[in-house]
């Protein structure tokens, strides 16, 4: 399928390194320790390849999302990417042959990218380390400025591939993995030196703030000029707002407006230190920039029978799903909503008004304190025939995505059937 595309050409990249390799050899010019050598520089050119390919994805080209199936897959690949780069690094320094005698510039220059991306990918898997912790000040600001200097030590490592002691001669295969750092150099400085005149960040301005309980807010983004590129209902936009202290990071939301609005619409719940500071801090007039829109989470893509399923906050791109309703749903929808408690529940006047427009948008609202959590055993019993008939959308916390999965995989639903967005990478 189309969305797997973007994963196999990953694969096939790193194959090819090692047929490249293979097919046109190095002479072996009698040297102690030759195999050992040939073996580290092939697990030297895959590292490359991988990178360089993790620094692509980080420039979030929207064209490529369809052969990975939204830029929440792609991060995924990134995340695998740079988690097989940083292990194969490790065996990379075990398998070289390295003298403790007569070291030159690449061995220094070893050291420093070792020592760089290690440390970097450390703090990324074990932020709470302490010594790591004071590398970044404890924040998500400070984790991502240093993330920023990975780039540096990508081309550090590189150049200590030309310049350590006595390389073999392999010319193919240079050339094939200088085509892979010259692409990885070019996204990592677009994505941090560039990126801010060429990618198209656009200004908007905080119209409007409400709060529709304790821990909701509803931001109402206008903008100044021209708009971002119409989005799709479901899809979600990166936002930051540069004249706060507070807020001058960006982080991604999903769109609870409709397409056709002229405004954009976020719905935050504060759960974390930068939403609680959105909750408290956000005011009108506050100018923002916005980038995208980015996703593929569309119902209009599924079939003819559909279940959404919403936990908390993941209600958002059904918000904007149900904003879009004109009253001529084509499909027949049974739509799940639950909640911890009645006051945690958000805009329920709009979805009954929905639901009275669309005689085949079938609305459940649940509040899990009073009426126990939603079982499969529900959702079969309100199907109007096998779920294996149905399509699913599901949005909310991710064990409860990744338990429903389980259920409906066990209940026979295909798993192209089963659509979610992965937001770990945010």
């Amino acid at each position: 399928m189309k969305r797997h595309v973007g994963n196999l050409l990953i694969i096939t990249c790193v194959v090819l390194t090692v047929v490249v390799w293979v097919v046109f050899p190095p002479e072996n010019d009698g040297r102690e320790k030759f195999a050992r050598q040939y073996a580290g520089e092939v697990i030297g050119s895959v590292n490359i390849v991988l990178m360089a390919w993790s620094l692509f994805i980080s420039t979030r080209p929207k064209w490529m999302e369809p052969f990975f199936g939204g830029l929440d897959k792609m991060y995924i690949a990134h995340r695998r990417t740079s988690v097989t780069a940083l292990l194969l690094i490790f065996v990379h320094v075990l398998t070289v042959p390295i003298s403790l005698t007569g070291w030159g510039l690449g061995n220094y220059l070893a050291v420093l990218a070792f020592t760089g991306i290690v440390s970097i990918a450390l703090v990324s898997l074990s932020p709470r380390i302490p010594w790591l912790n004071r590398l970044t000040g404890g924040t998500y600001e400070g984790w991502k400025n240093l993330k920023k200097t990975v780039g540096i030590f990508f081309i550090v490592a590189y150049i200590h591939a030309l310049t350590v002691p006595r390389p073999l001669d392999a010319l193919e295969a240079i050339t094939w993995v200088q085509v892979f750092f010259i692409a990885g150099v070019v996204s990592y400085l677009y994505t941090e030196v560039f990126g801010k005149f060429l990618r198209k960040y656009v200004p908007y301005r905080v119209e409007a703030v409400k709060r529709p309980n304790g821990t909701t807010t509803e931001v109402i983004l206008r903008p100044q000029k021209d708009a971002i590129p119409k989005h799709r209902a479901g899809q979600f936009i990166f936002v930051r707002f540069p004249k706060s202290k507070t807020l001058n990071e960006s982080h991604p939301f999903t769109v609870s407006s409709a397409p056709h609005e002229d405004v954009l619409r976020i719905t935050v719940k504060a759960s974390g230190d930068f939403t609680r500071a959105l909750y408290s801090d956000i005011q009108p007039g506050l100018e923002a920039l916005v980038e995208g829109a980015y996703g593929m989470f569309d119902y209009k893509t599924g079939g003819q029978k559909q279940i959404w399923i919403a936990g908390g906050i993941g209600l958002t791109p059904f918000l904007s799903f149900i904003r879009e309703m004109t009253g001529d749903l084509d499909r027949d929808v049974e739509f799940y909503y639950t909640v911890r408690h009645r006051d945690e529940a958000l805009f329920l006047d709009e979805i009954e008004a929905a639901a009275r427009r669309n005689p085949r948008l079938k609305t459940h609202i649940r509040f899990s304190v009073a009426d126990g959590s939603l079982g499969i055993g529900e959702i079969v019993r309100n199907a109007s025939g096998p779920l294996t008939d149905y399509h699913v959308y599901i949005c909310g916390p991710y064990p409860m995505i990744q338990s429903f999965e389980k259920k409906f995989l066990e209940s026979g639903v295909p798993a192209k059937n089963i659509h979610f967005e992965e937001f770990n990478f945010r």
